[in-house]
């Protein structure tokens, strides 16, 4: 009975060390959402040049995800909200999808709910997207 006490505990100990090995296939990956620090007026840009990319590597919210960006094989995409009166707002991804010759990004913009609390102060919301391809991008 001690046996089986012993190597159960061993297996459940291993078995939480044990990390989901994160998928390499991923089409995409979102580097930073922010509330505040874009734009003052709604853009997005797409980055593909390394003297481009050399922006985001100085930004101290991306500097630990930028370490050594290989620039042949990604674009980043730079996505702004514009000016925004309150807090709240914010600007995702909504899906990506990837055919034989470009990468089409659906954007999806969020508002605070008509009943939620926000501060009345200026903010600019924007997210930086890492595109696992070098293919053409087209923005909905």
């Amino acid at each position: 009975m001690k046996k089986v006490i012993s190597v159960l505990a061993v297996f459940v100990l291993i078995s939480c060390g044990v990390k989901k090995a994160e998928s390499s296939n991923a089409l995409y990956e979102v580097l930073t959402i922010q509330s505040d620090g874009g734009g003052n007026i709604k853009f997005f840009e797409i980055l593909t040049e390394p003297n481009e990319i050399k922006m985001l590597e100085n930004d101290p919210l991306l500097a630990d995800k930028m370490k050594n960006p290989d620039v042949q094989d990604y674009n980043y995409v730079i996505l702004n909200m514009g000016e925004k009166n309150t807090s709240g707002y914010t600007i995702d991804v909504e899906k990506v999808e990837e055919t034989d010759k470009n990468i089409i990004i659906t954007v999806k913009e969020n508002s605070p709910a008509k009943d939620a609390m926000t501060m009345q102060v200026i903010s600019y919301p924007y997210t930086v997207v890492k595109i696992h391809s070098k293919k053409a991008i087209l923005i909905n």
